[in-house]
């Protein structure tokens, strides 16, 4: 048992559940960074560890029914054949570039970071009016048809990377499907779990999960994913969106520099710091305005 190894799978455990995001934008990076793990080994362990743990996360929001049912299977009829393409790409392109390409693959990652972390903060800075927002979407042809696109999209990019599953459904859950607040946490982790064991399994066939390291972040993401849950329901978790979006902004520019793409140490520290003064300070500004902006969950 490596216990550092368990102390950031607890933690990552708990905004997933919080937040319905940051297993594979978090996970992945830590373990090519912080453990020096290979990145596909990397990949394809946060791929297998995260499809337990947002599987506890989804039982504990269908306990607290916060998801749409319908709308996570609309979705997964895109995401679970998109993933497993995305897996069998990934496999092609590192047979074909061998070791040259794990630089490539750290630049995708850091890409999907870069993409999750922005739109997080665009979500936070940017919010909806919350005036149409439902507890369900109906299942018209035109909802069926976007939900199966969306899931293809991300589950695609999941397959590859490992990332952005969370967050970028739960941005078309909101933008697209007008969902409450709850109801996006609940759906979006309810469906990365079907979608992740998809992406999981094609990854085991290829031979990229390290099965001992999958069980040391299960030991604590699992409790931590629990946790979390149960907090969504209480706490607002505008702020921990926010802090998580800086993170993700600095994990992104520390895989590029590891893929020595020529990013100085001073642009990692300093661009997630700049971005989140100058969220800090849209916000406070907001919050003296006369109108109301709702906080999302």
């Amino acid at each position: 048992m490596d216990p550092l190894i368990v102390v950031f799978g607890f933690g990552v455990g708990v905004l997933v559940g919080t937040t319905g995001i940051g297993g594979g934008s978090l996970m992945t990076p830590i373990l090519i960074l912080l453990f020096g793990f290979k990145p596909t080994t990397a990949i394809g362990t946060d791929l297998a560890y995260g499809a337990i743990t947002k599987t506890v996360g989804g039982w504990r929001h269908w306990r607290q029914r916060t998801v749409d049912f319908g709308l996570s299977t609309w979705m997964a009829f895109g995401s679970v054949p998109a993933a497993i393409g995305g897996v069998y790409v990934l496999h092609i392109l590192e047979d074909s570039f061998g070791a040259s390409f794990d630089n490539t693959l750290l630049i995708a990652v850091a890409g999907a970071l870069l993409l999750t972390g922005l739109v997080m903060l665009a979500r936070l800075l940017f919010p909806s009016s919350g005036k149409s927002e439902h507890e369900t979407a109906p299942l018209t042809t035109g909802n069926r048809i976007a939900a199966v696109a969306l899931g293809a999209s991300v589950g695609f990019v999941l397959g590859i990377t490992s990332a952005g599953s969370g967050s970028l459904i739960a941005v078309g859950l909101i933008m697209v499907f007008r969902l409450t607040p709850r109801r996006v946490v609940g759906t979006d982790v309810f469906h990365a779990a079907i979608l992740l064991w998809a992406a999981a399994i094609a990854h085991v066939v290829a031979g990229n999960v390290d099965f001992l390291l999958a069980a040391n972040i299960l030991l604590g993401s699992i409790p931590g994913v629990w946790l979390g849950a149960g907090l969504a329901m209480r706490l607002p978790v505008g702020v921990m969106r926010a802090a998580l979006a800086c993170v993700l902004v600095a994990a992104g520019l520390a895989l590029l520099q590891k893929a020595d793409v020529g990013i100085p140490s001073g642009v990692i520290v300093g661009t997630p710091v700049v971005i989140g003064a100058v969220a800090w300070l849209i916000h406070s500004v907001r919050s003296r305005s006369p109108v109301a902006f709702p906080e999302r969950a």
